[in-house]
């Protein structure tokens, strides 16, 4: 277990603006006159169109209010003092911006309204953080391999996208997970930080995400570059995700995308035999639904979403397996000759054994444990491509298998106009197979737990605190085919060999000369175990034309991972045992011949 406390004590000060916080949002600006006359006291407010959530202040002696920690979506903002027309302009607040409404108040009624239309100014003079923003409308109308909303990261400036394999997580945690490459601001691919709703939502070991919602779940990412505040700190880009509320309006969908082989291509085949095979199948299904709206009207809001996965394509893949008579200790085929290694003399250097007659090796003589091992290297099932018969004389039919489901329930509550709270739980579980050969493939499960609960409060007229609780349980285990299924190495009773726990169920690893080799030789299965635990505090006071910000971040991490063990063996044949070394002398006693 390894614990972390980053307390971050980040005091800002900037002009007229204070740094929002993580995935929320401001709106702040300055109230005038027709006269360019600053106006203290007007009665400002910015109201959600969606849930009809209401925030208010007056304007300081300077004649700026300002709004922080604000969730993202599309606002009124108003402003109204008696002997002025009310004011009002909508704007679409993004995650992680800062947006300046000014007023220009005009001598008239409080009965009269001026829409004001703004215009977004080209440079945002409110703070130097550089970052693009994903809205929702490209989110869910562009198109996306795979759902995966991280490919729209690739649309930001600066950004390298697929641009190398997967590496070590590959090997030690599987899945697309390991596979999503991005480099921001040229940084290294594990320099990536990821949150979801402000907490994280990030892998301590390769840190890749924990959690990917469906597209439809979310309302919009910000990929952040740099010259952004203390509090995303811990990495050197950021990638801040925020899921959609409900609204008084009930919202929802329904979809299915599928996709299959009909268009596909046959494989290369090397024979007759394995022309007349038939196309591999595929099949892919993603499908699910999202739902929101209100529970009671402007006061509590859900959202519901689940997504489910299924992938099944079939592949072919040629092997060098051993001729039938082989396997029954019939090698009168091998152009070789086979020596009896118990029949063998040592005199000084020189070895000197009998050989086998014709090539036959009696069935007393098979190990027992070779003869079960067999059960995973099957008989050929083409003619071979070369004269011995052995080269790509199997086509191995393996199907490929990967089911996911997530889901995630988020519930928002406006207590009052002074104290809103929102939570989420989501659920993913991921299980694929990897095929290779018979029953020699690797196998990923993965199940993830995540919640967080978070409440903003306005606790005096220029005092805003913002409190967030997350927490993440990340399992993830990358092992063999028949993890969890068949144990293998006990069934074989090899000395020597401890007890294995059923991550690390799977064949030993078994190397043959000159044909396909099975089993496994890897030093997995890779298990983490792995929970997040932080507390996240911000508080924004507004002095003036200036503004303050002090937070803290608490963090526990429970790091738990098993791996590098070799836990299965592994046996190598190369022919020693029945075959002549260089520099030795063997002799066929039953000819009385010397070799």
């Amino acid at each position: 277990m390894r614990r972390s406390f980053p307390l971050l004590f980040v005091m800002l000060l900037l002009v007229a603006v204070p740094v929002g916080a993580q995935t929320l949002g401001t709106i702040t600006g300055e109230v005038k006159d027709g006269s360019g006359a600053i106006i203290p006291g007007a009665s400002v407010s910015a109201t959600n169109t969606g849930t009809n959530a209401t925030r208010e202040m007056s304007s300081n002696e300077s004649g700026i209010y300002t709004f922080t920690a604000l969730p993202p979506g599309p606002y009124v903002v108003k402003s109204e003092l008696q002997g002025f027309k009310t004011v009002e302009q909508k704007v679409d607040l993004h995650v992680e911006q800062t947006v300046r409404v000014n007023f220009t108040m005009e001598i008239g009624t409080l009965s009269e309204t001026a829409e004001v239309t703004g215009v977004a100014p080209l440079i945002t003079t409110e703070n130097a953080t550089v970052g693009t923003v994903i809205e929702n409308r490209r989110i869910v109308e562009l198109p996306l391999n795979g759902r995966n909303f991280l490919s729209l990261v690739a649309l930001s400036p600066n950004v390298s996208a697929e641009f190398a394999g997967a590496g070590q997580a590959g090997d030690r945690q599987g899945g697309s997970r390991a596979g999503q490459q991005l480099s921001i601001s040229g940084q290294r691919r594990e320099f990536n930080y990821y949150t979801l709703d402000g907490t994280d939502n990030t892998d301590v070991n390769f840190n890749t995400y924990i959690l990917l919602p469906s597209v439809d779940a979310l309302e919009e990412f910000k990929v952040q570059t740099g010259i952004y505040s203390a509090e995303f700190g811990r990495a050197a880009s950021q990638v801040n995700v925020v899921t959609k509320s409900g609204t008084n309006q009930f919202h929802g969908t329904l979809f299915e995308f599928h996709r299959n082989d009909s268009f596909d291509s046959r494989p290369f085949s090397f024979s007759a035999a394995q022309a007349a095979l038939p196309k591999p199948p595929f099949k892919w299904n993603q499908y699910g639904y999202t739902l929101g709206g209100p529970i009671w009207s402007n006061k509590i809001f859900f959202m519901s979403n689940w997504e489910g996965y299924r992938d099944r394509k079939q592949n072919q893949q040629n092997y060098n397996l051993p001729l039938a008579a082989w396997r029954t200790g019939d090698f009168s085929s091998y152009s070789g000759v086979l020596y009896d290694p118990a029949t063998c003399t040592l005199s000084g250097t020189t070895r000197t054994c009998a050989t086998f007659p014709g090539n036959r090796i009696p069935a007393n003589r098979i190990s027992p444990t070779s003869a079960k091992l067999l059960e995973f290297y099957p008989s050929p099932n083409a003619t071979g491509t070369d004269a011995t018969g052995t080269v790509n004389n199997y086509t191995g039919i393996q199907d490929r298998v990967i089911d996911k489901d997530q889901f995630t329930q988020r519930i928002d509550f406006v207590q009052s106009s002074s104290s809103t709270w929102m939570g989420r739980y989501s659920h993913s579980r991921d299980d694929e197979i990897q095929p290779a050969l018979k029953l020699n493939g690797s196998k990923l499960v993965n199940r993830i737990h995540q919640g967080m609960v978070g409440n903003t409060r306005t606790l005096s007229p220029t005092v805003v605190n913002e409190f967030r609780f997350g927490y993440n349980s990340f399992y993830n285990t990358f092992g063999r085919e028949l993890a969890f299924v068949r144990d293998v190495t006990g069934e074989l009773a090899i000395p020597g060999m401890n007890p294995l726990p059923e991550t690390a169920w799977g064949i030993p690893s078994i190397t043959v000369n000159g044909l396909s080799g099975f089993g496994d030789s890897t030093e997995g299965p890779y298990t983490n175990n792995n929970k997040v635990f932080e507390f996240i505090d911000n508080v924004s006071w507004i002095k003036g034309r200036h503004s303050f910000k002090v937070g803290a971040h608490y963090r526990i991490d429970h790091y738990n991972q098993v791996g590098n063990q070799f836990p299965r063996g592994g046996f190598q044949f190369d022919g020693r045992a029945t075959g002549s070394l260089v520099g030795e002398r063997s002799r066929d006693r039953s000819r009385g011949s010397d070799k």
